[in-house]
């Protein structure tokens, strides 16, 4: 029988653990947390986005994305406008003050992944890093 750390899925299972507490102690002070900052990362790099979208596109419950992006309303980081092509949808759009959240965590974001990454040297960080978009972007969302 094969030990708990010969399982790849338990070992990636405990790196999200470690990743996620890591990440949302250095949101603590914002008041955000790690999945709040997954949203506010995907919609920095898009014009806006549907729930539906944003659910699907970040693996999240649809009734989790409502409550995330009212908290992120409440902070000023994001917005609900109306949709271009459907006036009965909502867009959720990134707004300055979440642009410059995000800008003045980049550093701080920056030193939580190496403080995770640390035992790898750079060419060990830049190969995992390849392998897991192979994964994530192999697989339907």
């Amino acid at each position: 029988m094969r030990g708990l750390h010969a399982d790849t899925g338990y070992l990636l299972y405990r790196l999200g653990l470690r990743s996620g507490q890591l990440f949302n102690t250095f949101l603590q002070e914002s008041g955000l947390r790690l999945r709040h900052y997954a949203v506010l990362r995907f919609l920095v790099t898009s014009d806006g986005a549907l729930q539906r979208e944003l659910s699907a596109r970040l693996g999240y419950d649809p009734s989790a994305i409502v409550g995330l992006v009212d908290d992120l309303e409440k902070l000023g980081f994001a917005e609900r406008r109306p949709s271009p092509d459907d006036r009965r949808s909502r867009i959720v759009v990134l707004t300055a003050e979440g642009r410059t959240f995000l800008r003045d965590t980049d550093e701080a974001g920056l030193r939580v992944t190496n403080d995770l990454l640390d035992p790898l040297d750079p060419a060990e960080r830049e190969n995992l890093h390849g392998l897991l978009l192979r994964i994530v972007e192999d697989r339907p969302s």
